[in-house]
Protein backbone atom coordinates (compact mmCIF):
# COMPACT_ATOMS: atom_id res chain seq x y z
CA UNK A 1 0.00 0.00 0.00
CA UNK A 2 2.88 2.13 0.38
CA UNK A 3 4.00 1.90 -3.15
CA UNK A 4 0.24 3.13 -4.26
CA UNK A 5 -0.15 5.85 -1.63
CA UNK A 6 3.61 6.98 -3.24
CA UNK A 7 2.75 6.96 -6.93
CA UNK A 8 -0.53 9.07 -6.50
CA UNK A 9 1.30 11.46 -4.15
CA UNK A 10 4.29 11.78 -7.27
CA UNK A 11 1.48 11.78 -9.93
CA UNK A 12 -0.22 14.71 -7.88
CA UNK A 13 3.15 16.68 -7.68
CA UNK A 14 3.40 16.12 -11.53
CA UNK A 15 0.54 17.59 -12.56
CA UNK A 16 1.04 20.14 -9.95
CA UNK A 17 3.82 21.40 -11.42
CA UNK A 18 2.78 21.05 -15.47
CA UNK A 19 -0.40 23.05 -14.40
CA UNK A 20 1.96 25.86 -12.92
CA UNK A 21 4.41 25.63 -16.04
CA UNK A 22 1.83 25.65 -18.36
CA UNK A 23 -0.32 28.75 -16.54
CA UNK A 24 2.87 30.68 -16.79
CA UNK A 25 4.03 29.60 -19.90
CA UNK A 26 0.01 31.26 -21.05
CA UNK A 27 0.64 34.26 -19.43
CA UNK A 28 3.98 34.70 -20.65
CA UNK A 29 2.97 34.27 -24.12
CA UNK A 30 0.03 36.37 -23.41
CA UNK A 31 1.89 39.49 -22.25
CA UNK A 32 4.25 38.93 -25.40
CA UNK A 33 0.86 38.91 -27.90
CA UNK A 34 -0.34 42.42 -25.96
CA UNK A 35 3.54 44.07 -26.36
CA UNK A 36 3.46 43.07 -30.15
CA UNK A 37 0.12 44.20 -30.97
CA UNK A 38 0.62 47.41 -28.94
CA UNK A 39 3.50 48.11 -31.32
CA UNK A 40 1.64 47.37 -33.82
CA UNK A 41 -1.30 49.33 -33.15
CA UNK A 42 -1.77 52.46 -35.18
CA UNK A 43 -1.63 55.88 -32.69
CA UNK A 44 -4.63 56.76 -31.43
CA UNK A 45 -5.95 59.91 -33.54
CA UNK A 46 -7.13 62.63 -31.74
CA UNK A 47 -10.87 63.66 -31.71
CA UNK A 48 -11.77 66.99 -33.08
CA UNK A 49 -14.85 68.77 -31.79
CA UNK A 50 -16.29 71.52 -34.44
CA UNK A 51 -18.07 74.07 -32.71
CA UNK A 52 -22.05 74.15 -33.85
CA UNK A 53 -23.09 76.87 -36.20
CA UNK A 54 -24.63 79.77 -34.30
CA UNK A 55 -28.31 79.87 -34.38
CA UNK A 56 -29.80 81.93 -37.22
CA UNK A 57 -30.43 85.78 -36.26
CA UNK A 58 -34.64 85.77 -34.87
CA UNK A 59 -36.80 86.80 -37.43
CA UNK A 60 -37.68 90.45 -37.65
CA UNK A 61 -40.74 91.02 -35.51
CA UNK A 62 -43.59 92.43 -37.77
CA UNK A 63 -43.68 95.94 -38.95
CA UNK A 64 -47.05 97.43 -37.31
CA UNK A 65 -49.33 99.53 -40.15
CA UNK A 66 -48.95 102.44 -37.61
CA UNK A 67 -44.95 102.27 -37.57
CA UNK A 68 -45.01 102.10 -41.45
CA UNK A 69 -47.65 105.32 -41.24
CA UNK A 70 -45.74 107.26 -39.60
CA UNK A 71 -42.21 106.37 -41.21
CA UNK A 72 -44.40 107.31 -44.83
CA UNK A 73 -44.63 110.73 -43.03
CA UNK A 74 -41.23 111.28 -42.45
CA UNK A 75 -40.57 110.50 -46.16
CA UNK A 76 -43.03 112.94 -46.98
CA UNK A 77 -41.80 115.49 -44.62
CA UNK A 78 -37.92 115.26 -45.90
CA UNK A 79 -39.33 115.38 -49.89
CA UNK A 80 -41.19 118.02 -49.29
CA UNK A 81 -38.07 119.85 -47.51
CA UNK A 82 -36.43 118.69 -50.69
CA UNK A 83 -33.72 116.25 -48.71
CA UNK A 84 -34.98 113.54 -50.68
CA UNK A 85 -35.78 113.58 -54.37
CA UNK A 86 -38.43 112.40 -56.50
CA UNK A 87 -36.78 108.79 -57.07
CA UNK A 88 -35.07 108.14 -53.82
CA UNK A 89 -38.69 108.99 -52.03
CA UNK A 90 -40.56 106.20 -54.21
CA UNK A 91 -37.43 103.87 -53.32
CA UNK A 92 -37.79 104.02 -49.98
CA UNK A 93 -42.00 104.01 -49.80
CA UNK A 94 -41.64 100.74 -51.61
CA UNK A 95 -39.00 99.52 -49.28
CA UNK A 96 -41.05 100.62 -46.11
CA UNK A 97 -44.72 98.69 -48.10
CA UNK A 98 -42.68 95.74 -49.00
CA UNK A 99 -40.93 95.28 -46.03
Amino acid sequence: MPGLIRGVARTAVVAGTATAVSNRVSRRQAGRWAEQEAQQAPPPQQVVYQQAPPPPPPAAAPVSMDSKIDQLKELATLKEQGILTEAEFEAQKARILNG
